[in-house]
This record gives structure tokens, C-alpha cells and sequence, in this order.
């Protein structure tokens, strides 16, 4: 495509976010009249209080919370798919949202509960992501070849889980259920007060991708390549590290740990606008990761009054086909 077609593609994309965040303020297990939700918006008085707190303390941060998440999750997973340079690679594949889960079920599950609270379970998400990172990091080393890194951090996913299953053996009713819970991913955990410290953070790390869409251009053709260009690319797998732990250690701890939207978003977006060039394709994947986790958090909402289901059985249904496309096209 050329330049126009794909400053047309974001257009389009930005469109659909407002439409998408939109309807996510309009659809709810509680049916409120589209113009009452405007009013609510619009800080009028006279509608009911309890609409009000729904609007404003419920669908408002739950919809900024997807739109930033998606967007977060899709670029961590472009990221790891440029520096390994392999199409599976992604947030939940290589292990790093276990090890992020790892660092909450420790707040949660262990005697470390006692200190509690959003910032340590953020802080031991961090820790648990930038863990599995490193070591990721450290394997790429030495294992060259793509698929066989990725089963190692498919392995270290498995030992990590391993790990958090024995936590809740040994936890209590309460605290199994909290975290099961917690598992399923929602993005209506985040209250309004919440919300600024999760965007800040978020935005940042989003900042500092896009900073390095340079030297991911460069990387694409390979390590010496970039040398070549100036890029120092132990400095830049550092600086993957820092900024993928950020991203996934965010989300997870305040979503929990998505699946798929990381490893399926980045593809669709090469489907959609057909370039490799980061210039385009990151602030894309941003855009379309919005796109896609606005809309799983309106199919969580059953028809009617009927109740909400769980945001990890729906994202499946959207990532788990554009995975298995991507499979058969490049290992056909």
C-alpha cells in the first residue's frame, strides 16, 4: 500500500475506536438510556444516582482500561516478534505474563499478602516480567534457532505455572478464589481513581516503543545489520526488556493475564496494511490493539441483563484463528 492507503487504514482505525468506546459506555448488564448516558457524560443532574456511579465508576474506566491494555499487549507482542524475529512470539508464549502472574499470586496467594494493595501487586508483576525477560533474553544467546526459543519459553511458562499452582495449593478458600478471579482477565477491575496511575504508566511505556522504532526498523535485518547502522543492540534488548516487562506487568496486574491479544493483534495489523516499515506498523498495532480489546470487552456482555463472561473466553475466539492463519502461511 502506499502512504495514502495507510494513513487511511489508521483513520479508519481511530474511527473505530471512538465508535467502539462509545458503545462500551452504552452496553452494560444494566440497560441505560442512550441519552441518560450522554447527560450522565455531560455532568447534568437529574438522572438516577445509581446510573450515574455505573457510567462514571464502572463503563468509563473499564472502557479507557481496554483501550490502553489492547494497546499496551499488541505492542509488547510486536516487539518480541521483531527482536526474535519469530511470528509466534508474544507476551503470554514467552512466558512473560506468567511470570507477571507469578509476581500477584505471590501478593495474593503467600504471606506477602499482608502487605497488599494495587502498588504491590503492580511492583511484583514487574519483577515477575522482567524475571522471564532476562532469562528469555539470556537463552536467545545461545539458542539461535526461533523455534527452539520458543519452546523454551513455552517450558518456562510451564515452570512458572507450576509454581503458582502449588501457591494456591496452599492457600487459603479466599485467596484461591481472588485469584482465580483475577485469572479470568477484566477489564473492569480499574476504578476511576485508578486510572491515572494506569495510564501514566502505560503511556510511558508506549512512549518508549515508539522512541525505538529506528532501531526495530534496523533490527529487522538482522543484528550485524543494525551494528552497521550505529544501533548498539545490547543497549536495544535492554531496553526491550524494560519496556515489554513494563507494558505486560501493567496489564497483567490490573487485567490479568489476556491472552492472545498480544500475539494475534500484530498480525492483523500486517494483514490490514501490508508493511513491516515500524513507522507505520507500530502506531497501527497501538490503534488496532485498542480496536480489538474495545471490542472483546463488549462481547463480554451477554444479550439482555444476563450477566458478563469472562474477557480470556473471548479473546480466543478472536486470536486463535488469525494465529492459526499465520501458522499455515508461513510453515505451508
Amino acid at each position: 500500500m502506499n502512504r495514502l492507503s495507510h494513513a487511511t487504514a489508521l483513520a479508519i482505525m481511530a474511527g473505530a475506536i471512538v465508535v467502539l468506546f462509545i458503545i462500551n459506555l452504552l452496553v452494560g448488564s444494566v440497560r441505560i438510556p442512550v441519552a441518560d448516558v450522554f447527560h450522565i457524560l455531560c455532568g447534568n443532574e437529574g438522572v438516577r444516582p445509581s446510573w450515574q456511579f455505573i457510567v462514571m465508576q464502572s463503563r468509563l474506566p473499564a472502557a479507557i482500561t481496554a483501550m490502553l491494555c489492547g494497546s499496551a499487549l499488541a505492542v509488547s507482542g510486536l516487539m518480541l516478534q521483531t527482536a526474535f524475529r519469530n511470528p509466534l512470539a508474544g507476551p503470554s508464549v514467552f512466558g512473560i505474563s506468567s511470570g507477571a502472574s507469578l509476581g500477584v499470586a505471590l501478593v495474593m496467594l503467600s504471606p506477602l499478602s499482608v502487605v497488599g494493595g494495587t502498588l504491590s501487586a503492580l511492583a511484583a508483576a514487574f519483577v515477575g516480567a522482567m524475571l522471564v525477560m532476562a532469562i528469555i533474553m539470556l537463552f536467545a544467546l545461545r539458542v539461535r534457532n526461533s523455534v527452539m526459543l520458543l519452546i523454551v519459553g513455552i517450558m518456562i511458562g510451564f515452570i512458572v505455572n507450576a509454581v503458582v499452582s502449588l501457591l494456591n495449593f496452599f492457600a487459603t478458600e479466599e485467596g484461591v478464589k481472588s485469584y482465580v478471579v483475577w485469572g479470568m482477565g477484566n477489564f473492569g477491575g480499574v476504578s476511576l481513581s485508578q486510572v491515572p496511575l494506569f495510564a501514566t504508566l502505560t503511556l510511558s511505556g508506549l512512549v518508549g516503543a515508539i522512541l525505538l522504532t529506528k532501531p526495530l526498523n534496523a533490527l529487522l535485518l538482522g543484528e550485524r545489520y543494525a551494528e552497521n547502522l550505529g544501533v548498539n543492540v545490547v543497549r536495544l534488548r535492554n531496553w526491550l526488556i524494560l519496556i515489554t516487562g513494563l507494558l505486560t506487568a501493567v496489564a497483567t496486574a490490573y487485567c490479568g493475564p489476556i491472552a492472545f491479544i498480544g500475539l494475534a493483534v500484530p498480525h492483523i495489523v500486517r494483514l490490514v496494511i501490508r508493511t513491516d516499515n515500524h513507522r507505520t506498523l507500530l502506531p497501527a498495532t497501538i490503534l488496532m490493539g485498542s480496536v480489538v480489546a474495545l471490542a472483546c470487552n463488549v462481547l463480554c456482555f451477554l444479550p439482555g441483563e444476563r450477566g458478563v463472561i469472562p474477557l480470556n473466553v473471548v479473546t480466543p475466539i478472536i486470536g486463535a484463528p488469525v494465529i492459526i492463519y499465520v501458522i499455515l502461511k508461513n510453515f505451508k
